[in-house]
């Protein structure tokens, strides 16, 4: 297996509060590991604009996997946020670094 860091960028379409905030940085933390913290990557960043992005690690065998795994990881948090897809699309997730033992 390797480790992946990848990034999912989204839209908050109606604004955020800080107390979804919380629950989502609560739920994704699990996935906020080693790689991503020696990297001095933030689990959640959100701009003025609304936009986001959440950047994770995910192990997995190839980077299609890694990417499907990661959306999951986070429609999954949003929705345990109280947020549907329609209030936060998502867009395209993207490698930002990998580990592996290779």
């Amino acid at each position: 297996m390797t480790v992946f860091v990848i990034t999912v960028p989204g839209t908050f379409v109606g604004g955020v509060t800080d107390a979804v905030r919380e629950v989502l940085r609560r739920e994704l933390a699990t996935c906020h590991g080693d790689l991503s913290e020696s990297e001095g990557l933030d689990l959640l960043t959100v701009n003025e604009d609304d936009t986001f992005s959440v950047r994770l690690e995910v192990d997995a065998a190839d980077r299609y996997e890694a990417e499907l795994g990661a959306v999951r990881i986070v429609s999954d948090a949003l929705g345990k946020a109280g947020l549907t897809a329609d209030e936060c699309p998502l867009g395209a997730p993207a490698v930002t670094g990998i580990d592996s033992d290779l």
